[in-house]
């Protein structure tokens, strides 16, 4: 027997020495049977030795289970009761073998890894924890090969691929195929965030998020990437990272059927089919769909950029910009393209830079025909039709159509030269002057040489 089953048994016995009655049948068992035993002895016998033929099944979802009592505990999560209360806390629970739950008021950690040296408040968690020492896995989906610690992980999982959803929340309608999703998900409705940082004060829904956020100020990156060495402070992390090599995308638009390695991409992905943009600037109005995009939108209202570069002064608005923007002088180009060798400072650019090897420009401007390789370019481009200039110098009041002009405009208002040639020491405002600099020093560096050549050729040998 799994140590789940017997943990699940046990609070089901627990829950029957709380019920009020037996039913017509289990009376007739406990009468006939087991006379000489208590009515609680008797129940507990009933519960282990009925028939494992008979279901119980939950009108509601669907869900069969094999006891009468575990149906009439599973219906708590449709009713939502939760008759268990810690009195010390107020947390409630729908069985009365979740009040283990009071462990954590203790503090007590009974089980400890002796390979690792990991303690656990619960048998369960402790053996789940070693199985990954040992690696193994024995449950597998058989629609994608992957594996699992435990079966109920895998019943989890199943979910992706049927993409049944069965929790749904009673507030709002939307539905989750985790019952801790829709737990996750209903604590934010309240907007109750028992959890604070005492580092930042930042606070959150979780204590598994708060955790998470404590490891941007310890530094500590326990977890490392067995192909590159990169590390990462969450495990998720790493998982996601991982899939940069495997090419794993197993999340998929049932639009048009574009893969994501994350469901969050997906997520903001199927917003481009359904035309939601459900973060709106109070200031100017402006939609977006991706918070992270909004957030940043908001700062070019604060004119607040708090990360700069000590090399050059350049602010930003975000520490990954500054990182970004450090390459630049490093001259760093980490992501390099399989087909061309080509490398780029920037992820995105080289995703840019590959779509032009397809050829493929699905993206058309119904002004003049002129078609792109992504949305944003052609975004870019119907500013030339529409005249729009959203960024505007705060020096001159001169605007543009794009960021990247602006900034090498405002350059001639702060004499900034982020550009330097290494032989000779001169400066610019942009790489395409570098460039051209650089390309005018070679010319005449040729020119020279060909000169010495041409002169060393006509020169009397005197050595005769």
């Amino acid at each position: 027997m799994k140590p789940e089953d017997t943990e699940k048994q046990r609070d089901l016995m627990e829950e029957t020495e709380e019920s009020e009655e037996l039913s017509e049948a289990e009376e007739k068992h406990v009468k006939n049977g087991v006379k000489s035993l208590s009515r609680s002895q008797a129940q507990r016998n009933f519960i282990l030795k009925r028939n494992p033929s008979q279901k119980f099944t939950c009108l509601i979802c669907g869900k069969s289970f094999p006891y009468k009592q575990s149906l009439k505990v599973h219906m708590r999560d449709h009713s939502e009761e939760k008759p268990y209360t810690c009195d010390q806390c107020g947390k409630s629970f729908t069985q009365k073998g979740h009040l283990r739950h009071m462990i954590v008021h203790s503090g007590e950690k009974p089980y400890t890894c002796d390979q690792c040296g990991t303690s656990f408040a619960y048998d369960t968690t402790y053996k789940s924890h070693l199985s990954s020492h040992s690696g193994e896995k024995p449950f597998s989906c058989d629609q994608c090969g992957k594996t699992f610690f435990k079966e109920a992980y895998l019943k989890v999982h199943l979910n992706v691929h049927t993409k049944e959803k069965p929790h749904m929340c009673s507030l709002c309608g939307k539905s989750f195929s985790r019952m801790g999703t829709l737990k996750l998900h209903q604590k934010r409705h309240s907007g109750v965030k028992n959890h604070a940082c005492f580092d930042c004060g930042k606070t959150f829904f979780t204590d598994a998020e708060l955790k998470k956020h404590l490891t941007i100020h310890n530094g500590e990156k326990p977890y490392e990437c067995s192909h590159c060495d990169k590390r990462f402070s969450r495990l998720d992390c790493l998982k996601t990272h991982e899939k940069i090599h495997t090419g794993e995308k197993p999340h998929t638009c049932d639009q048009c059927g574009k893969s994501f390695t994350v469901k969050s991409q997906l997520n903001v992905h199927m917003k481009i089919h359904t035309g939601e943009k459900p973060y709106t600037c109070g200031q100017c109005g402006k939609s977006y769909r991706q918070s992270g995009i909004f957030k940043l939108h908001l700062h070019s209202h604060s004119g607040e950029r708090p990360f700069n570069c000590d090399q050059c002064g350049k602010n930003f608005f975000w520490s990954g910009s500054l990182k970004e923007h450090m390459k630049v002088h490093t001259q760093e180009k980490p992501h390099t393209c399989s087909l061309c060798g080509k490398s780029f400072g920037q992820r995105n650019t080289l995703k840019r830079h590959q779509k032009s090897h397809s050829g493929v420009k699905d993206y058309m401007c119904f002004d003049c025909g002129k078609a792109f390789v992504t949305n944003a370019e052609l975004k870019l481009h119907q500013r030339i039709h529409t005249g729009e200039k959203p960024y505007e110098c705060s020096h001159c009041d001169k605007r543009f159509r794009r960021s990247q002009y602006l900034r090498t405009h405002e350059r001639i208002h702060t004499g900034e030269k982020p550009y330097h040639c290494p032989p000779c020491g001169k400066s610019f405002t942009q790489p395409s002057s570098l460039r051209s600099h650089r390309c005018l020093n070679t010319k005449k560096f040729m020119l020279r040489s060909d000169s010495l050549k041409s002169n060393t050729a006509s020169a009397p040998n005197v050595m005769q």
